[in-house]
């Protein structure tokens, strides 16, 4: 199985001289199963350099799947170069948005609206096809079982779990650690952490055994504090997630736009030293635009 990274930044693509060592894309990962069949997790900016690569391969048929719907994780869905070409298929997966009431078709109409992209998704030539998923109810897509989990971020975000020949791969979009709401002083405090503690503990069966963990890491320890709530995790609780769900390999992603590569390189050490007990029999990387990981 192949592991390449397209885009490795959160919440806004950020090019620039600062970010050319780790890149400037948002999210999107290409994987391969040993039979060469792509699944594509995530449609950030970085899909359109990977859709140029696949021009090559033409007719293309790529199942992409949203972890959810926030721009920087669907904003280059329009830009997907195969579907501008007659003989590809487009197949996306997604969750159901209890808010809007739509399922996974929403991302797409929404950005072609045409107030803000000039071309109409029936003016496109490729087939599109829609699969609204549900948490824990796996897909076949060639020898690969995909199977949602329902993670932790403000809106509804699956982490999927990718399994082909005896390899598998997690990746968790964004997520941040469940936690408790209350303060333990308060009434609701245990009752709720009943519930912390299960959905932690399903989260950790989720990832078992993995592979190739590819995690939430956007912020350090002290970050963290002032933004708990805002759905993303850190260094520390990817590592010790890793470690707690044995998982062989750990790529760290969703950097801060804000964080040059230096700066990120400075905050990825300082994480490996405040948690090296937790790294003694884990392979752990900073997710890289570009990088392909194979096992």
């Amino acid at each position: 199985m192949k592991v390449k990274f397209w885009g490795v930044r959160g919440s806004i693509a950020s090019p620039g001289p600062k970010t050319v060592r780790y890149g400037g894309n948002t999210t999107c990962i290409e994987i391969r199963t040993d039979a060469n069949e792509l699944i594509v997790l995530d449609a950030g900016t970085g899909i359109f350099p990977l859709s140029q690569t696949l021009l090559a391969e033409l007719p293309v048929t790529a199942n992409i799947f949203i972890t959810h719907s926030h721009w920087d994780h669907i904003q280059g869905l329009p830009m997907f170069i195969p579907n501008f070409i007659p003989g590809n298929t487009l197949r996306l997966h997604g969750g159901f948005d209890p808010v809007s009431g739509k399922g996974i078709e929403q991302v797409m109409a929404v950005q072609l609206q045409y107030s803000y992209f000039p071309v109409r998704e029936a003016e496109m030539k490729a087939r599109i096809e829609y699969v609204t998923l549900m948490p824990e109810q796996s897909v076949q897509i060639g020898s690969a079982t995909v199977t949602p989990y329902l993670l932790n971020h403000p809106v509804i975000n699956f982490g999927y779990r990718i399994e082909s020949n005896g390899k598998s791969v997690f990746f968790t979009g964004d997520h941040e650690p469940p936690y408790n709401i209350y303060q333990p002083e308060d009434s609701g405090y245990d009752e709720y952490q009943v519930f912390v503690d299960e959905k932690a503990k399903a989260i950790e069966d989720a990832m078992r055994g993995v592979d190739v963990l590819i995690a939430d890491s956007s912020y350090m320890d002290g970050e963290y504090r002032s933004k708990q709530g805002w759905g993303h995790g850190t260094y520390s609780t990817s590592i010790q997630g890793a470690h707690a769900a044995g998982a062989k390999a750990l790529f760290c992603t969703h950097h801060e736009p804000t964080r040059s590569d230096d700066a990120l390189e400075v905050a990825f050490n300082e994480a490996l030293s405040q948690n090296a007990a937790y790294t003694r029999h884990l392979d752990v990387r900073l997710a890289r635009e570009g990088e392909t990981y194979e096992f």
